[in-house]
């Protein structure tokens, strides 16, 4: 049976995992501490898992829990909203009060005659892409789910147009800030399974997509753009299908660190979508990248969050249980690549820090930046048990880290950076924080400039928001 109740043992984050996240309308957010800058004017939107049980049963991974999207508006003042995305499998297993479908690290429920009438649910649970007229919620292995950008009403399964029915769009896809185009791609199976890049302008229609042939079914979560390069690091991790296909086991518990395998890098033309070269490295595992630009003498450098191994993926599967007890240290590592070769030059270790969601300003992505913003464990902090809880700012050109206290107990997500509307030298970096021991959510707003100072804003949410994934900030149109 499912229980919303943290065991005795549990860390404080587990009350905001464990219960389903209760919604709410537009609602104006009292500043509990600080003022609202003046120039930030925009909307925060968030994405994340925000149930994770129906009926007495419990999803068996973090990543199946439904999509929940937090919109948090300034216009002087700020509003909230917050709505689960109601995708086909949401509102079957709502009307039926009981859990119905399998997802990435769930088997399905259903007698074993009938797993096969039930596909795996779509739970648009991990990443948000704006476009000007509708708010895509995306996950991993699927389609995208169309949202109003203001009211967060679920529009539907979207398939922008021109998605084959078996072409997925990743949860991360890249927007260049200097032509607007935007880049996805999407892993689909078969007899061989091909790598589906795209290349889409700034209203997501299509341009351009390529088919590039894998190496098994690798399990392939983000890639960079950098400069005129695509740079997909594909880690050596692969799917046992029978199992999976036979619905023995879930994806999560099919798939099989292959370190024998090494890590296959491929670097694309971005204009093109050609392949300008494949070759083989290390193995290693990343989630995420921070980000990749074209360096002196025309190296690629691109930074990611590493891991020895894929343990992580372990470790995630028991944050939907509320107790954590699997290690899996990420850290922040620069590669610098010959793209003509794929080869690698250096590889090192940036910041010996476990941590992990790096991001970058939106209009630095593809550029050399300076900063990067990540999720950290504070120093002292039982990195086991816990997750995140401070976020901070790594200086590529200095190697030092500017570090938010946040306090005991507080756990922050993804640090988003939203550029000052009326200051182009100005910019703010927002955070969504559970206080534990309030068993309260709250969006914080720090300068930039002084993250290792207390934040500027702080603005009360009328409910519990869950830790979750991915974000992005939209200025005022």
């Amino acid at each position: 049976m499912a229980t919303t109740t943290p065991p005795a043992s549990a860390k404080g984050w587990a009350k905001a995992i464990l219960p389903p996240a209760a919604e709410f309308g537009p609602t104006p957010l009292p500043v509990t501490a600080g003022a609202i800058p003046t120039g930030l004017r925009g909307t925060l939107y968030r994405n994340g898992p925000a149930r994770l049980e129906r009926g007495g049963r419990r999803v068996g991974h973090w990543f199946d829990g439904d999509g929940a999207i937090l919109a948090t508006h300034f216009t002087g003042t700020a509003t909230g909203t917050y709505r689960y995305v109601r995708t086909a499998g949401y509102l079957e297993e709502q009307a039926k009060g009981q859990m119905l479908y399998g997802g990435y690290g769930t088997t399905s429920p259903a007698p074993f005659w009938q797993k096969f009438a039930k596909q795996v649910k779509n739970a648009a649970n991990t990443g948000v892409l704006a476009l000007p007229d509708k708010l895509l919620a995306l996950w991993e292995g699927g389609h995208p789910h169309a949202l109003h950008p203001h009211t967060l009403e679920t529009l539907g399964l979207d398939n922008l147009g021109w998605l084959s029915p078996n072409w997925p769009y990743s949860a991360h896809p890249k927007r260049d800030p200097q032509t607007g185009e935007i880049y996805n791609f999407g892993v689909t199976p078969g007899k061989t399974s091909q790598l589906r890049v795209y290349r889409c302008n700034s209203q997501l229609q299509l341009l351009q997509q390529t088919a590039i042939p894998l190496d098994g079914l690798p399990l392939i979560h983000d890639f960079v753009l950098a400069g005129q390069y695509l740079v997909f690091l594909i880690p050596p991790v692969r799917l046992q299908v029978l199992p999976a296909l036979l619905q023995l086991k879930s994806f999560s518990d099919a798939l099989r660190w292959r370190p024998e395998k090494g890590t296959q890098i491929v670097v694309l033309d971005k204009t093109t979508l050609s392949v300008v070269s494949k070759t083989e490295a290390e193995p290693w595992y990343q989630w995420h990248f921070g980000n990749g630009y074209v360096g002196d003498g025309g190296a690629v450098v691109v930074d990611i969050v590493r891991y020895d191994d894929f343990q992580t993926n372990q470790r995630l599967k028991e944050v939907a249980a509320g107790q954590t007890q699997t290690q899996a240290k990420g850290s922040l590592w620069r590669l610098r690549l010959d793209p003509l070769s794929g080869q690698i030059a250096e590889m090192r270790e940036l910041l010996a820090r476990s941590c992990e969601f790096p991001t970058v300003p939106a209009s630095e992505v593809g550029r050399e930046n300076r900063f990067t913003y990540l999720s950290l464990h504070r120093q002292g902090t039982d990195a086991i048990g816990e997750q995140f809880d401070s976020i901070g700012r790594f200086d590529c050109q200095t190697g030092t880290l500017t570090e938010a206290n946040l306090g005991a107990g507080r756990y922050p997500t993804e640090p988003i950076y939203a550029p000052d509307a009326d200051n182009p030298q100005q910019g703010w970096i927002l955070t969504v924080v559970f206080d534990s021991q309030q068993n309260s959510s709250e969006v914080w707003v720090f300068d930039a400039e002084r993250l290792d100072g207390e934040p500027v804003c702080r603005l009360a949410l009328p409910e519990v928001v869950p830790l979750g994934f991915h974000g992005t900030w939209v200025p005022a149109g």
